[in-house]
């Protein structure tokens, strides 16, 4: 038997006593500071894990399209929202998302929404229509129902100038398919492990070896997650070694679905400019425009297949790799029974005969010129964190139906004012255009463009170019003359004659009318209807520049204007909307109505943090508001805006003005009917002339618009304090209502018009 004794005489010995214990220390070091590591580790991990993972930029909806019975819509316009929307049409609706439409009917499944006021459920829908209006609303059973609101249309993001994108989604919002997909190519034995596969990490250490090179990892799903929230994606062998303790400290603390979940949202699948995709909810909508929940199974394919290589099989750029990577995720899915049972051939080679089939939409911005209105709006109450990185949801007033008649109306126009005023096509091609389109009654923003091209995220003329207004300052000049009744009324008579006004540099300052000529005593109502300039100085001048002036800031406008004479011909520069903040007050009955974009702000979770309201008091009395609008209708029947009558039915009242800087740099229109208020500039960036005038240039996109946007007629209330008369209209006086050239006139009841030659009954008709 082999005797000990000679080793315990050894280890008796001092030296290795010590070394012994040196041995002991060190594994104790080592173990406790492998405890501290992993400690440290679980810190960190539970830090991130725990806390909102990604900074997601704000996400701006446009307002949700509500249907109802009596909703005076045509079929057609609902079918372009729900293409707008990425609703698909089947030959048999067997989803969300889906619809089908014939003359006069429309059956459709809605997708639902989460509102801050309340979810939409997804309803099985039926309209009918008659005389364009809804007549019929109800379920499949035949039950009416009240109303139903469709989900709003992501219309941009705000958003650093590099940053990840993702829309957050929740496991069980995944099609079953497109989990087990995942789980089959990625990981199948997710469910099994404890964070690391051992024989995955055997299979790649042997290929390492064989190609002498880093070449494959063996990751699990939990790993790739680890490696995307906690580290680089560096193949070195320092970051296996930290991304194993990771996993498997990530095993221990949470669900396995908790990690599924947070690894579907991070998941990176494609560069789109300086928007990086992330998570299979954004890449659904990127590529096939549609939510996760309506993938199809060769769609669930080709996503799965694009995690090996998001550049490489990238559909955009390769297609047909693409589609050989996607047969292939098919093949495996068929394999494990998710396309019927694994012997039905037929099934797998039905589904790999099908094209890719990404959506024709680009998921770019849409919606440029809108969302910068959004940004500036917004940035009074939130901060750039808040936007940029928490996830808000900020509903707008944004009217797709509204903008796309606008930009309709603008290459109409551009195309009409060619011809009628013998442009080239390289005039043409300099014009630029800049327009917001407003809810009469309550200024909330329905539609801008901040250029020609409105699709373009360029320079928003919208927002930030400010040209002088012409002709537009005159209803503010005869809405200040108007609210000194004692003084003014429609048929006051005022001087169209020539002024000549020192300048403090000693020049002299003789405005002239368009024309050139000066037509004498005119009344108010004419000299606003045919725009006359001299008139409105002389009117201007009378009442005090720093009436008019005043009168501008009760109208909202805030920015700084010098009390010159040069104002009272529109020398104050604007950008269009300042004026439609000015115009709004007389198209929503006198009140004060700041322009609004923004309807209500919700948290990442759906919970209301903001709404913006309709506020604001009276600001012009309700009678001069009364005159001031009468005029501003005679300027459309006889004036500058007569033009708009050949779009619109003459049956419907509009209100408006046109407006011309000096040299005819800059065309403008303003105006309101009963539904919509919109304002137009048209120009050279340069600043040079245009050879147009309000009515020869803006007013065609104007008029365009209004006939594709407003419906109903302009009626205001006849206010207590106004009554109608029978009246002359060239002599200011009061005649019998049986004269031929009777016009009914509306004037402030405390200052009617006198009597001609003394008495009613005495009056001729002349």
């Amino acid at each position: 038997m082999l005797s000990l004794d000679p080793v315990k005489k050894l280890l008796k010995h001092p030296v290795w006593l010590g070394v012994i214990a040196l041995l002991i220390i060190a594994i104790i070091a080592l173990t406790v500071s492998a405890a501290r590591s992993l400690e440290n580790l679980d810190t960190r991990i539970q830090a991130v894990f725990d806390g909102p993972k990604w900074s997601i930029p704000a996400r701006v909806y446009a307002r949700p399209l509500e249907l109802y019975q009596g909703l005076p819509l045509p079929q057609q316009d609902v079918v372009a929202e729900l293409e707008r929307l990425g609703y698909r049409q089947p030959v048999q609706i067997n989803g969300p998302g889906q619809f089908n439409s014939n003359n006069g009917r429309l059956a459709l499944q809605t997708r639902g929404f989460e509102f801050a006021d309340g979810a939409e459920i997804s309803l099985n829908v039926l309209i009918r229509w008659s005389d364009n209006k809804i007549s019929e609303l109800t379920d499949t059973k035949g039950n009416d129902i009240p109303i139903i609101r469709l989900e709003p249309m992501l219309i941009g993001r705000i958003s650093p100038a590099q940053s990840e994108d993702r829309l957050l989604v929740k496991l069980e919002q995944l099609p079953d398919g497109l989990k087990k997909a995942l789980l089959a190519v990625e990981d199948p034995r997710f469910y099994d492990h404890f964070g690391l596969s051992i024989r995955g990490i055997l299979r790649a250490v042997w290929v390492n070896i064989k190609e002498r090179r880093f070449a494959q990892g063996g990751s699990t799903l939990t790993q790739q997650l680890v490696k995307n929230l906690f580290l680089t994606r560096d193949r070195t062998l320092k970051r296996k070694l930290t991304e194993w303790p990771m996993a498997v400290v990530l095993e221990r603390r949470y669900e396995k679905d908790e990690i599924l979940q947070a690894f579907v949202n991070e998941v990176f699948f494609a560069q789109d400019r300086s928007r990086a995709i992330h998570g299979f909810g954004l890449a659904s909508y990127y590529f096939f425009d549609k939510p996760v929940q309506e993938l199809q199974p060769h769609e669930s394919a080709l996503l799965v297949g694009l995690l090996k290589g998001p550049s490489y099989y990238s559909p955009l750029r390769q297609p047909q790799r693409a589609l050989e990577r996607r047969n292939l995720v098919l093949r495996i899915m068929h394999d494990a029974g998710e396309l019927g049972s694994s012997g039905d051939n037929e099934s797998l080679a039905e589904w790999q005969a099908k094209p890719l089939g990404l959506s024709q939409r680009s998921d770019t911005l849409q919606q440029p010129a809108y969302l910068d209105l959004v940004r500036q709006q917004i940035t009074r109450d939130y901060s750039t964190d808040d936007l940029h990185k928490n996830g808000l949801s900020i509903f707008t007033n944004f009217d797709p139906r509204i903008q796309t008649a606008l930009e309709q109306s603008v290459t109409e126009a551009l195309e009409q004012i060619a011809i009628e005023n013998n442009l080239t096509e390289e005039e043409v091609g300099k014009l630029e255009i800049s327009s917001v389109v407003t809810s009469a009654d309550t200024g909330e923003v329905a539609a801008i463009i901040g250029g020609r091209e409105a699709r373009f995220a360029g320079f928003n003329r919208a927002l930030d170019a400010k040209r002088p207004i012409g002709s537009l300052i005159k209803p503010v000049i005869y809405l200040t003359a108007l609210e000194t009744p004692e003084r003014y009324s429609l048929l006051t008579t005022l001087q169209d004659t020539p002024l000549f006004l020192e300048q403090p540099d000693g020049s002299i300052w003789a405005p002239n009318n368009f024309s050139g000529i000066a037509h004498g005593d005119v009344t108010l109502l004419e000299a606003l209807t045919r725009s006359y300039n001299m008139a409105a100085v002389n009117t201007g001048l009378d009442l005090g520049v720093d009436e008019i002036v005043n009168t501008l800031q009760r109208l909202d406008y805030t920015d700084n204007v010098e009390p010159l004479p040069s104002l009272l011909l529109g020398a104050v520069d604007m950008n269009v909307v300042d004026v439609a903040t000015v115009y709004q007050s007389f198209a929503s009955g006198g009140f004060e109505t700041p322009l609004r974009a923004i309807r209500e702000i919700q948290a990442r979770e759906g919970e209301l943090l903001n709404r913006y309201p309709l506020r604001g008091g009276q600001n012009i009395s309700a009678g001069s508001l009364h005159l001031i609008n009468y005029a501003l209708q005679n300027v459309m029947r006889e004036g500058t805006g007569r033009r708009t009558y050949r779009y619109v039915p003459s049956s419907i009242a509009l209100a408006g003005k046109s407006g011309t800087s000096n040299d005819q740099r800059d065309s403008w229109f303003a105006g309101f009917g009963g539904d919509y208020a919109a304002v137009v500039w048209m120009g050279h960036d340069d600043n040079t002339p245009t050879a147009l005038t309000g009515s020869r240039g803006a007013l065609e996109v104007w008029a365009r618009t209004m006939a594709r946007i407003n419906q109903r007629s302009l009626r205001f209330e006849e206010p207590d304090a106004i009554g109608y008369f029978a009246v002359n209209r060239l002599t200011g006086k009061r005649i019998e209502r049986s004269c031929l050239n009777a016009s009914y006139l509306p004037f402030y009841l405390e200052y009617p018009p006198a009597f001609e030659r003394g008495g009613l009954f005495d009056s001729r008709c002349e």
